[in-house]
């Protein structure tokens, strides 16, 4: 349990670390209340955008000076024009293991990632049978479904028995992040012979997460090369959502020839996706905070934070919501989904979403309806189960101290118990 006390010291040093990369540091009290710390970091992260561009005022989209030298913290970038060949030195946002190696390519989302990536398959490994979890990111089942037409998507059932069998054709997995836990472990409980390739979106996975290793130690076992596609938004940015920024990084196995090869030539391709669609990163967007050890040790304390709050909400939501929980266990533990008695449609589930921030926080609680997760605030939105076609409301949970977050939890499932026949009256 984290007091009211401790969490300001953390997150005075969270602050602190932020507006030590000004060029100037402000002179800063530390924050009293939680209001204080929200407002503390979106400030300190928009005088940082706003003092790069000041001070890289010669980078431009064109390149015309040949003294630019950009970077952001410890990022130093290099390109041409339009970023096309956007060259990025600097810490790793991922800890890889000591048997691979990993080329990143950096883009202007994790949407953006995944884009490029699925679209450069295509000469590489032609038509392919991609297989998806239930429960995966909607968007990008839309992505595949309407932009990339030689991946046939296959929706795979629990238990998985033999899902990976050799199917005639080539098998693609891709493992997300945001799918539930017992579907998860189903998959590293299972045998892979028939995969050439491995989608691993970790968005929703602290950089040093152990699922991560725990994927790519499973991959390693089996010889399947892996991409990881990510959007670093959520967990890798202090919670202060510092800028658009996403990744794909190839992992290539030591002795693994073949993989080695298939996977530099998918790079090689993914790249010239990226500078033909537009998507490169924006050196503005790398949050300049990243890489050094007060940021890996603080990043680690607030992950923890939430996962604790995520774990109690669970309990909660599954004592006084049983019947009104849509899914309480996904495997990242950063959010659950409420649904309402009758089915809610997306502009119900947006409107639910803001009725009950717009309450709860006129009463005094830390909670915006707000897109996204990994805040100090709690966040709510609708959300689409692209797999059941279903809507319910998400609630991010917030890094917040846990008697604050306990009291804000039971406030909204008090609100949501008590609201059921408002949001079917809204609806209708």
């Amino acid at each position: 349990m984290e007091t009211i006390e401790a969490y300001l010291q953390r997150k005075h040093r969270e602050i602190g670390l932020l507006n030590e990369c000004l060029k100037s540091p402000r002179r800063l009290p530390p924050p009293r209340s939680v209001d204080d710390v929200i407002k503390a970091k979106f400030q300190l992260a928009a005088a940082l955008r706003a003092e790069h561009e000041l001070h890289d005022w010669n980078a431009t989209e064109t390149a015309w000076s040949t003294t630019a030298r950009p970077a952001s913290g410890p990022f130093v970038f290099n390109y041409d024009y339009q970023r096309a060949d956007l060259g990025v030195s600097g810490p790793s946002f991922y800890e890889l293991p000591r048997n691979c190696r990993g080329e990143t390519i950096y883009t202007a989302s994790g949407m953006a990632a995944i884009s490029a990536l699925l679209l450069a398959s295509a000469p590489i490994i032609g038509k392919t049978d991609i297989l998806v979890l239930p429960g995966s990111y909607g968007e990008t089942l839309e992505l595949i479904a309407r932009f990339v037409p030689n991946l046939r998507t296959i929706t795979l059932r629990l238990p998985l028995a033999d899902a990976f069998a050799a199917r005639g054709a080539s098998n693609i997995l891709l493992l997300d992040s945001c799918i539930s836990a017992g579907a998860f472990e189903a998959v590293l409980r299972s045998d892979a012979p028939a995969l050439d390739l491995l989608v691993f979106d970790t968005t929703c996975f602290a950089g040093r997460s152990g699922r991560i290793r725990r994927v790519l130690r499973w991959a390693r076992r089996r010889g399947i090369p892996v991409v990881m596609v990510r959007s670093h938004n959520k967990l890798d940015s202090l919670g202060a959502e510092y800028g658009r920024l996403g990744s794909a990084v190839f992992v290539g196995w030591s002795g693994e020839g073949a993989s080695r090869s298939s996977i530099g030539r998918l790079a090689t391709e993914t790249r010239d996706a990226v500078r033909l669609l537009g998507g490169a990163a924006l050196p503005a967007h790398f949050p300049p905070y990243v890489g050094s050890a007060a940021y890996w040790s603080l990043t680690k304390q607030r992950v923890a934070a939430i996962l604790r709050n995520g774990r109690q909400t669970a309990r909660l939501f599954a004592r006084e919501l049983p019947a009104l929980s849509a899914e309480l266990h996904f495997t990242h533990g950063l959010y659950v989904t409420l649904r309402a008695r009758r089915s809610l449609d997306e502009a119900g589930a947006r409107q639910a979403a803001e009725a009950m921030s717009s309450d709860l926080s006129r009463a005094g609680y830390p909670i915006r309806h707000a897109g996204s997760f990994g805040f100090d605030f709690a966040a709510t939105e609708w959300f689409h189960d692209a797999t059941t076609d279903q809507y319910s409301v998400r609630v991010a949970v917030p890094d917040l101290p846990t008697e604050l977050w306990n009291d804000l939890a039971a406030a909204i499932a008090d609100w949501w118990k008590a609201n059921q026949f408002e949001l079917v009256t809204r609806r209708a």
